[in-house]
């Protein structure tokens, strides 16, 4: 039997964000410990911690250490502070939209509780951060409830990037389906996509159903479709950074290639996402942002570079996978199935009524 060993993305721990960083996985362990807001906006940008649902909390956290760090006198004096806070962290990165929702939250938190006292609203914060890392991890349990009662048999999965502990609070989104599947006896193997540029995939994914002892073979992305077109692949579970009012989802880049192969070979494709992913202010997703990142992430790999260095490169992070192509997306709220322009709107005013309470 496989030690099954828990790993987290974040922690907070003595006024401080205790990261591990995320670049160094799985050929090392180590962490990053920030104790002011700047130092968690570069490790969010810099992919030292990634996945929506941890970089929301990551947000979270670092706004809770700007109210901490604070040296204003006076309540207004305060927010402008948390507002300078909340306006660099805001930046970090532009597709994930739990970054906005967790800083909204907070400051909807500092502002509605104005009239206590400096050092109590500090503490409040700090609590209101903390409830969302144990949130998300609740919400990713029930997710994988959901996500495993679709499947009365054992099944193979093909993931995408990393959707699992290290993506969020804990536990994980599409890697939090595949475990619970374990936990039945549902899965037979999980194929893994390295995931390029950046191999989340490769190094993350990898490194976590290792820890899991869960039966796993990895695969360059463009075998995928050659594993899928054979029948190895009984359904394909991927997470999402946005997905819009229309169902349209932003995910890592090359998801959209998967999600037209699976229709191809009528494989299910399904986006599993907790509903603060969900941004129903925007229709469609040709009008989510999408972040370019460093060409030296194309030209090396690693310190290992395998192109000329005056080659010009694109580096999308995430692309847009068309509602058209999505079996259903997966929530802590349930299974919501197409049409998603109606469906999502039902699903929000559930989200609102709910508040997250788990």
């Amino acid at each position: 039997m496989v030690k099954k060993e828990e790993v987290r993305s974040i922690v907070w721990i003595d006024n401080k964000v205790k990261m591990i960083d995320q670049r160094k996985l799985p050929l090392k362990e180590e962490y990053i410990i920030c104790d002011d807001y700047k130092c968690v906006a570069k490790a969010i940008k810099s992919m030292v911690i990634r996945g929506a649902p941890a970089i929301g909390v990551a947000a979270a956290y670092g706004f809770a250490l700007a109210g901490l760090s604070s040296k204003a006198k006076t309540s207004r004096a305060f927010l402008d502070d948390l507002k300078v806070a909340h306006s660099h962290l805001s930046k970090a990165r532009p597709t994930a939209v739990n970054l906005f929702w967790a800083l909204s939250r907070m400051m909807n938190i500092a502002i509605s509780n104005m009239d206590i006292d400096i050092n109590k609203l500090k503490d409040r914060l700090i609590k209101e951060a903390t409830i969302i890392e144990r949130e998300d991890i609740a919400i990713n349990e029930k997710i994988g409830q959901y996500g495993s009662s679709l499947f009365n048999k054992k099944v193979s999965v093909l993931t995408h990037c990393n959707t699992g502990a290290l993506a969020t609070g804990g536990y994980g989104t599409a890697l939090g389906i595949v475990r619970s599947l374990n936990k039945q006896g549902k899965i037979k193997r999980v194929w893994v996509d390295e995931t390029r540029p950046f191999l989340q995939g490769a190094r993350l994914t990898a490194y976590e159903l290792k820890k899991e002892g869960i039966e796993h073979i990895l695969i360059t992305d463009n075998m995928a479709g050659y594993f899928i077109n054979k029948g190895d692949v009984d359904t394909v579970l991927v997470g999402a950074d946005r997905i819009v009012a229309n169902g349209d989802t932003a995910n890592k880049i090359g998801t959209y290639s998967l999600a037209v192969l699976a229709k191809e070979n009528k494989v299910p494709f399904y986006v599993v996402a907790p509903t603060s992913t969900i941004d129903m202010n925007i229709n469609s997703g040709g009008d989510i942002p999408i972040e370019e990142r460093d060409r030296r992430e194309v030209l090396f790999v690693g310190e290992s570079q395998i192109a000329p260095s005056t080659t010009k490169v694109k580096n999308p992070a995430f692309d847009i996978t068309p509602a058209r192509y999505i079996t259903a997306i997966v929530t802590e709220l349930g299974v919501i199935n197409p049409p998603y322009d109606i469906n999502l709107k039902k699903n929000y005013y559930k989200i609102k009524e709910t508040k997250h309470k788990f």
